[in-house]
């Protein structure tokens, strides 16, 4: 097992590599880079109210100049001529000279790749090009709402469908079984983001009750409750966006695990078990649960990742609550490649790792399970 341990994470700086590489050049051929961003702006046709123009020369931090920021980023249309940006027409060459030098872009692509990578060895990440400030604080600053969104529902979506998923494969067939299936088709086909939007119709003031409150993740007289007021407030705030995540999470992997004990169930083993006299407790959770539950705890890592950095966009949005997943998206929306390509490293490498941690999982859950005897 250590020797496996070792070889998955060799692995991981290349595949990290690999895919931030092929981001890299994906990059290059995408229009609307942060020079064009400003550009428009000073011109008067950027419609983003999200990207603003920074007050710094070409040597400033906001874009980074030949320092962090700028060294670790890329442009969609780097060029060195005012006529090469679209809508450049007009411009002073050396203004467009100046946003490149400013934005790190005079520099060829692969020297602005290999220095890219040789900061985020280090995790330095730079600055942001349109809010001035360094991009590991603002991921700190947005790592509360995604963790509190992810690692929550994530929890929650295990507590109802394992014994949910258990009771359906001990009742397969019965009525239980027919009803809860028919709940959980509908859960499934309702979607997340749509059933927020019912979630606030309902519940926050839309039409009916005002129960809950409609954006952020605390109040603001947070800082003068008590600490039992603050847990209060805190867990007041994520009901509803917590609850849109469940219902679509959950029904998958009720599913799965009811799939998994029903195949279990029906194995010769448990026959065996039965014929020796033990009780149905002691065969379902003395002999099947170890073997049906492999494949749903070791998803556990995986299922966190998707919830806390790709499932829960949407759901910020629509509650107004400013997360990783919304960073990512206004990343990519106003060309703000330190903080794309940031969030794109970091999120690699943290699910690179709980890849790894998911793959252990099968060996705690079940020690009988060794990789290297699998690999000899």
């Amino acid at each position: 097992m250590l020797n496996y341990i070792l070889r998955r994470l060799l692995l991981i700086p290349v595949t990290l590599f690999g895919i931030m590489l092929l981001n890299f050049v994906i990059i290059q051929f995408a229009p609307g880079g942060p020079v064009e961003q400003v550009i428009a702006q000073l011109q008067g046709t950027d419609v983003s109210s999200t990207a603003r123009i920074t007050n710094q020369g070409p040597d400033g931090g906001g874009g980074g100049g030949g320092g962090n920021g700028g060294a670790g980023s890329v442009s969609g249309n780097t060029f060195s001529s005012t006529s090469s940006y679209r809508g450049a027409q007009g411009l002073d060459p050396e203004i467009i000279k100046q946003l490149e030098v400013q934005f790190g872009f005079d520099k060829p692509a692969h020297e602005r790749f290999w220095m890219m990578m040789k900061n985020y060895l280090t995790f330095d990440f730079g600055q942001s090009y349109f809010q001035d400030r360094d991009v590991v604080e603002i991921v700190l600053d947005k790592m509360p709402v995604s963790v509190s969104l992810g690692l929550w529902s994530t929890l929650i979506i295990y507590i109802i469908s394992v014994p949910l998923g258990v009771a359906k494969a001990v009742r397969d067939g019965s009525n239980f079984d027919i009803w809860t299936s028919a709940a959980i088709i509908v859960g499934y086909a309702i979607p997340g983001f749509l059933f927020a939007v019912m979630l606030i119709v309902v519940f926050a003031g839309g039409t009916y009750l005002d129960w809950f409150p409609l954006r952020g993740l605390t109040s603001s007289n947070f800082d003068e409750l008590s600490l039992l007021g603050k847990i209060g407030d805190y867990f007041w705030h994520l009901t509803l966006p917590i609850i849109a995540l469940t219902i679509g999470g959950f029904t998958t992997l009720t599913m799965l695990t009811k799939n998994s004990f029903l195949d279990e169930i029906n194995k010769q083993y448990v026959v065996t078990a039965r014929a020796k006299g033990l009780t149905e407790k002691r065969v379902l959770y003395g002999h099947v649960f170890r073997n049906a539950m492999l494949l749903v705890i070791a998803g556990f890592p995986s299922a966190l990742v998707g919830l806390l950095f790709t499932g829960s966009v949407l759901i910020e949005v629509i509650f107004s609550l400013d997360g990783l997943g919304l960073l990512g998206f206004n990343a990519v929306m106003t060309r703000d490649y330190p903080v794309m390509f940031a969030t794109l490293y970091f999120f690699t490498l943290f699910g690179l790792v709980l890849n790894l941690i998911s793959d252990l999982s099968y060996h705690f859950v079940d020690p009988r399970i060794d990789f290297d005897a699998r690999e000899n």
